[in-house]
């Protein structure tokens, strides 16, 4: 951040020949930070046309075109002296990070056998946690974090889009995409062999046939049209408030002393990355609906503990350490179920027609949330003090009942049996009857 803001600086000066006023340069950074969530924005609308008309794997590939504008506007803009470049990098870094995150869940969930798809579609959380983890050890003063590399740390994007650029055309497009949007049966089967390395794979094969039989004769739906259907009415809700609630839950809002804000920093990361590992793990065999339970009530939990540590803090020397260890708690307990099961809700509630859609007003509001919350942050923090966190955990509670009463269990099931599961849920009078639960019945007559 001062590296920059020292840059800054020296561009107006040598521009006019007089030193910028530091409430300019305060305001010329926050233009800098800005873009990024609004470019975020844009590309979470850009995502859903891109992943139905080009197919999943084309987007990724065609998404690298805004990491190296980024790259090239962060790399050159040390030498002509343009902050304005800056800008422009980071609002299509924000346009490439929309479009990735909407597409990469889509893209591995979808090439995943039912029984890895929430496991798979995770890695895009693990990886995530990494390149924070990576940036943090690379933005060090003995390594690029020194005042006049910046520039080049703000470059080293370049990396996992060369890496995407090289190995992503190697892999086989989404065979749900090939079969039921395409209706590409010989692409499909060439890479479910190639995804499966077996030539084995008619089960899987007759389960996406069905599923091509039950979205035939319907079109990708439209952003507008998931809430004009009563069928998409629970999953709609469910992904409207999980969504709106890893947003609003307080993790962009830690709140930390700033005394404490550099150990944070070297912590929070690492737990980032350990939690989501350890999430993947244990996904498929504690299912999603369970860990997002668990997750947003220990966020309560240590939400609470850490409103009170703040209000004895003065009092009693060791509550700082106790306010920090819920810190740590809430960030690893977030990591644990909300973070990761939130993201793949979009993939795994909706089917192949309305799943573009989902994704796209999904992140959208994402997006949008995590902006309002930056911006209102500082005026809860100076209003309530103290008690900062005691909206935060209204909406950890709302977070833990909406899980509970909406989320269905996925945990093993085929899109088609999700569909059929949340149909039933959706249309409870259309579903009525007594149901058999003894043996089977054969009511005929053999001649």
């Amino acid at each position: 951040m001062l590296p920059i803001q020292e840059f800054i600086n020296e561009t107006w000066q040598v521009r006019t020949g007089q030193p910028l006023p530091d409430h300019l340069i305060l305001l010329v950074w926050s233009l800098i930070v800005s873009p990024y969530p609004l470019g975020g924005l844009f590309g979470a609308l850009l995502a859903g046309p891109l992943a139905i008309i080009l197919g999943r794997k084309k987007s990724l590939l065609l998404n690298n075109i805004f990491v190296v504008a980024t790259v090239t506007l962060f790399g050159f803009s040390h030498r002509p002296g343009s902050f304005e470049m800056v800008m422009l990098g980071r609002l299509l870094l924000g346009v490439s990070a929309g479009v990735s995150m909407n597409v990469q869940p889509m893209y591995l969930g979808e090439s995943a056998p039912k029984e890895l798809q929430g496991a798979v579609a995770m890695t895009s959380v693990i990886f995530t946690a990494l390149g924070i983890v990576i940036g943090q050890v690379v933005g060090l003063r003995k390594l690029l974090g020194d005042p006049q590399a910046w520039h080049l740390l703000l470059a080293s994007c370049l990396v996992p889009g060369v890496l995407q650029l090289a190995f992503l055309p190697l892999l086989p497009e989404s065979s749900r995409y090939l079969l039921i949007d395409r209706g590409d049966m010989e692409a499909c089967l060439a890479a479910l062999q190639r995804l499966r390395g077996t030539t084995e794979v008619a089960e899987e094969l007759a389960e996406l046939e069905e599923e091509r039989i039950f979205c035939q004769g319907r079109r990708a739906l439209r952003p507008w049209e998931l809430f004009q259907d009563r069928g998409l009415r629970r999953q709609v809700t469910s992904l409207m408030v999980l969504g709106s609630a890893l947003e609003l839950c307080g993790t962009n809002s830690a709140g930390i002393p700033e005394g404490k804000v550099q150990y944070a920093i070297v912590g929070t990361g690492s737990c980032e990355l350990l939690v989501a590992c350890v999430s993947c793990a244990v996904i498929e065999m504690v299912g999603r609906r369970k860990l997002s339970i668990a997750g947003y009530g220990l966020m309560a939990c240590c939400g609470s503990i850490f409103t009170v540590a703040l209000c004895l803090q003065s009092p009693l020397p060791w509550m700082p350490y106790l306010a920090m260890f819920c810190v740590f708690a809430f960030i690893l307990s977030f990591g644990l179920g909300p973070a990761g099961v939130t993201g793949i809700l979009a993939m795994e509630l909706f089917d192949q027609k309305a799943r573009p859609a989902a994704s796209m007003v999904c992140r959208v509001l994402m997006w949008t949330m995590l902006f309002l919350v930056r911006l209102g942050f500082p005026f809860i923090m100076e209003g309530l003090s103290h008690f900062l966190y005691v909206p935060f955990l209204g909406v950890c509670v709302c977070g833990t009942i909406c899980t509970g009463f909406f989320l269905p269990k996925t945990k093993g099931k085929t899109f088609l049996e999700i569909s059929e599961e949340l149909h039933r849920l959706n249309f409870p009078r259309q579903s009525q009857g007594p149901e058999w639960l003894g043996p089977e019945v054969i009511q005929a007559t053999e001649l």
